[in-house]
């Protein structure tokens, strides 16, 4: 399902003052990395964690959103996988990371910003670009048909997913939810 709302479902507002990288609470991050990485500390169980990764100059945009979001999984437990389970849910996390960050490659002039949020039930995935297209699913989608099958992967493996535009500032956040494993 696409659905283009003022804020994500499941938002709980402004993140805590000056935070850019701060898991509820207001847990400091504690820096940057290369990229543009803002590494956030674990947050108690059942809190919620964020990192969010700038794309500012950077090339090799797609690997470097995948590899970010796998130290994210690490960090937050969900890899190394127990269960094939486990392991389904973090690979179904990097493919729509990887899909969401092509997208804004391809068609919205590139990706301005990664953002995961995790809460130990649903991992939100966010990508800001300064496109002004709206992404959707072809249809009818075709499986033998080369290309364009981005969206559909997305909506066939999210919870939900959609769009965010913000009145008076170019671009959009689109985002994805998916659970968390078992």
């Amino acid at each position: 399902m696409s659905t283009t709302r003022p804020c994500s479902p499941g938002d709980r507002g402004p993140e805590p003052s000056g935070a850019s990288g701060a898991s509820e609470g207001g847990v400091p991050a504690d820096g940057a990395s290369a990229g543009g990485a803002t590494a956030v500390p674990a947050a108690p169980s059942g809190g919620r964690q964020v990192r969010r990764l700038s794309f500012d100059g950077e090339s090799g945009v797609v690997p470097l959103a995948r590899d970010f979001t796998r130290q994210a999984l690490h960090a937050w437990g969900w890899l190394p996988a127990a269960s094939a389970d486990q392991r389904a849910a973090a690979e179904d996390v990097l493919l729509v990371v990887s899909e969401l960050v092509t997208n804004a490659c391809l068609h919205a002039e590139g990706p301005e910003e990664l953002e995961l949020t995790c809460d130990n039930k649903v991992i939100h995935i966010e990508v800001a670009d300064r496109g002004t297209g709206q992404p959707a699913p072809r249809t009818p989608h075709r499986a033998g048909r080369p290309g364009g099958h981005g969206m559909f992967i997305v909506q066939r493996l999210c919870l939900d997913w959609g769009v965010v535009r913000v009145p008076g500032i170019a671009g959009k956040k689109v985002w994805a939810e998916l659970g968390a494993p078992a």
